[in-house]
């Protein structure tokens, strides 16, 4: 059988389909979803709006304002300074479009939509290389050793979750400024440690881009939406590179919902700082190396007598559970693994799981 290497997380149909077992039997760890799923509020507001029949046969509001003004004030920052789309890839593709950006360094291991986005505006991408031995932290100084227009980095990192300080952050913008860089900054995970989005920068830094995502952390990720934050004129020009109508109205009134549980929110950072640090101590203890994440998944680097492949499938066939293959990111070196931080139940049947494996490939 020709070995899988799914291009995301949550590819459970193609997984299922490939080792044929019923989608319905695998348990995702692949995928970095909330797993005690959107916030009353959100289903509330979606079993309502067909009783409203205007929210389907009305085109969604052009400017988005209701989301926009929801977003904004979810981010700290004003409506103006907000650009919203179905989606993280499409507001990338729009800010490539824009900006003068001919070379872009990207630390690596990356999400490989930084790549794909990339190459689909012919910029070329300078890869700076993050080492597991420093946890795949990033060196400020490092970054501007090559010329480039553009850097493309996410806070935290994905897929290690390693997280940097908001300090550190800032002098990689402050000296990006003064050299006449772009930052695009992914910082698709910070609802996890929202105290440290450099959202609220965007006035002091006009080639500043920050990428936010409500999906995975209000559990919504099938409803498609994302935003940019940039300064006013910045997003006057992402808004016109989007298509119109990128975002649905149901999509729309549940993200409007979502932002504005503050106890979800709250909620789901406690309960995954906890589940997370159960889970980091659990694994460590069976041998296996995990990075330090401030996000809601784990970086596993499996010990040098096991096959990562192997090792990944073994525990499709022989336990229905499906981690993050990490091959086809940028450079993490070998024997990479990443798994989501789900319930304590379902942390449980991995820990044991990833026991029987260990014990099998020693």
């Amino acid at each position: 059988m020709i070995p899988l290497t799914p291009l995301h997380g949550g590819q459970l149909w193609q997984i299922a389909d490939h080792f044929g077992i019923p989608a319905s039997e695998l348990l995702d760890f692949s995928a970095n979803i909330n797993p005690e799923g959107p916030p009353t509020a959100v289903l509330s507001a979606l079993r309502a709006a067909p009783n409203e029949p205007s929210i389907l046969t009305n085109y969604p509001d052009l400017d988005e304002m209701e989301l926009r003004q929801s977003l904004a004030r979810y981010a700290g920052v004003r409506p103006e300074n907000v650009v919203v789309a179905n989606g993280f890839v499409p507001l990338l593709d729009a800010a490539l479009r824009v900006l003068p950006i001919r070379s872009c360094l990207v630390p690596v291991p990356a999400f490989v939509e930084y790549h794909r986005a990339l190459e689909r505006s012919c910029i070329e991408m300078i890869p700076h290389a993050l080492t597991p031995d420093s946890d795949f932290s990033c060196n400020a100084a490092e970054l501007f050793s090559n010329s480039c227009d553009a850097i493309l980095l996410a806070n935290p990192q994905n897929p290690s979750g390693v997280l940097c300080s908001r300090e550190t952050m800032l002098r990689i913008v402050e000296e990006a400024a003064q050299r006449k860089i772009c930052i695009l900054l992914d910082e698709a995970f910070i609802d996890y440690r929202p105290e440290l989005s450099l959202a609220s920068e965007i006035d002091s830094f006009p080639s500043l881009v920050v990428f936010r995502s409500v999906t995975k952390f209000f559990g919504i990720a099938g409803l498609r939406v994302a935003y940019a934050v940039a300064d006013t004129e910045l997003c006057r020009r992402l808004q016109q590179a989007i298509a119109p109508w990128s975002v649905t109205t149901l999509a729309s009134l549940a993200t409007c919902a979502a932002v504005r549980d503050e106890a979800f929110a709250r909620q789901t950072i406690a309960l995954n700082n906890e589940r997370r640090d159960q889970m980091e101590k659990a694994i460590r203890k069976l041998g296996i190396h995990v990075y330090p994440s401030a996000a809601n998944f784990l970086l596993l680097r499996l010990p040098s007598t096991i096959d990562d492949q192997q090792f990944w499938e073994r525990l499709i066939r022989e336990h229905h559970i499906v981690l993050r293959n990490c091959a086809n990111y940028e450079v993490p070196g070998d024997r990479h693994l990443r798994t989501a931080v789900r319930t304590n139940a379902d942390n449980a049947r991995l820990i044991e799981a990833l026991a029987q494996e260990v014990q099998n490939g020693e």
